[in-house]
């Protein structure tokens, strides 16, 4: 046996005290969905994509598309010679959008990389508050000069614009269509009208949470919205509703080509696996024929909401199928988990760094698969652990 002598700093060990003592130290789940026989109010599989395939119901796809694609890129993008199961996604993306479309490894590779490469020239960045981590972080790469502007309030982001707007080349306004946290909706149409009106705006809209659930296709609040044709950047992922991985965007093709070159995270990654970008096609292909499901989903989520602030006292805020309830306190929320956990139900404890202090949640994430008679017992639990 090989002796480690592998040092670790000590504020290491006080960091994972410090989170310990407080209720957020984090850990990798344990077990398997197969040996987990529980209601999955966690994963982000929204069309229940993902569960049907675990059942078999693709397996004749599955085998299809395992036999005639590869396993491996074995390169980057701009080196791979295996790009046959990329352009035909792209391809349909790009019908679908009416714009050409780019694949990148995931919707944090794709943020991370869209943002740092935006910044050229005299650009300034204006960001809503709530926006995901991979924006901010994208920010930080790029060494962007960013403002934030308070959660959905257009007035606190017009007073930006008209304040900076003229001192800069560009401003790239940036939002998400969906809240990951909050299950809230941007007002798109009111962003695409400050667009408009000012000049210089380039409007960046990340619906990772949307595709697949919004609008009469699943293409994201955007179709539902009619604003398709009027954001500048829109960025989906296929890791959630679309049941595989990976995430695109699609913009004008020069912004396409740009990021093509100027892109890091683009340019300096392996490529996904060409079977998993066939995948998604097939499963894409599938959830565009999904509207019955996406009705039932916005239907069982509003009753769900709707029955839980009743429990507490307080509209959830949610007007998706992500549905929080927040304790404002981390071994508060934890405890409420790990009592849902025992009635069967998965529902996990949202705390620090992914929600702000006092922010701490159960995020509850509804699926398409899922019905009331299912989730009438949840309801009874909450009622009786927070009467």
């Amino acid at each position: 046996m090989i002796k480690s002598e592998i040092k670790v700093p000590s504020h290491i060990t006080h960091v994972l005290e410090e989170k310990s003592r407080t209720g957020n130290l984090r850990h990798i789940p344990s077990g398997d969905i197969a040996t987990m026989p529980r209601i999955d109010l966690v994963s982000n599989d929204y069309l229940s994509l993902a569960e049907r395939a675990d059942r078999g119901e693709f397996d004749a796809l599955r085998e299809r598309v395992a036999r005639e694609y590869a396993f491996s890129s074995s390169a980057s993008r701009l080196l791979s010679r295996r790009q046959r199961g990329y352009m035909e996604l792209e391809r349909l993306l790009g019908s679908l959008y009416d714009r050409p479309a780019l694949l990148f490894n995931s919707g944090y590779h794709a943020n991370v990389g869209i943002v740092s490469a935006l910044n050229a020239g005299n650009t300034l960045f204006v960001v809503d508050r709530l926006v995901h981590a991979s924006v901010y972080d994208g920010l930080r790469v790029g060494g962007c000069l960013f403002e934030r502007f308070r959660h959905n309030d257009m007035a606190s982001l017009r007073k930006i614009l008209e304040k900076h707007a003229g001192t800069h080349d560009t401003v790239v306004v940036i939002a998400e269509s969906v809240y990951s946290m909050d299950g809230d909706l941007a007002p798109l149409r009111e962003l695409v009208a400050l667009r408009e009106e000012f000049g210089n705006m380039l409007l960046y809209v990340d619906e990772a949470h949307a595709v697949g659930v919004r609008g009469s296709r699943g293409l994201g609040l955007a179709e539902e919205t009619g604003t398709i044709g009027k954001i500048d950047i829109i960025t989906g992922t296929f890791g959630k509703a679309l049941a595989s991985s990976g995430a695109f965007t699609v913009c004008d093709s020069r912004l396409h080509d740009f990021f093509v070159n100027c892109s890091r995270s683009f340019i300096f990654s392996t490529a996904i696996p060409p079977v998993c970008a066939e995948w998604t096609r097939e499963m894409l292909l599938l959830s565009l024929e999904m509207e019955r499901e996406r009705r039932h989903l916005a239907e069982l989520s509003q009753w769900f909401a709707e029955s839980l602030a009743l429990i507490t006292g307080n509209d959830t805020g949610s007007r998706s199928q992500i549905i929080p309830l927040v304790t404002g306190d981390a071994q508060k929320a934890v405890a409420l988990s790990e009592c849902i956990h025992k009635a069967g139900f998965d529902a996990l404890a949202i705390r620090r760094p992914t929600v702000p202090p006092h922010g701490e949640r159960i995020r509850f994430s509804l699926s398409a698969g899922l019905t009331r008679s299912q989730l009438e017992p949840l309801l009874t639990i909450l009622k009786d652990t927070l009467g």
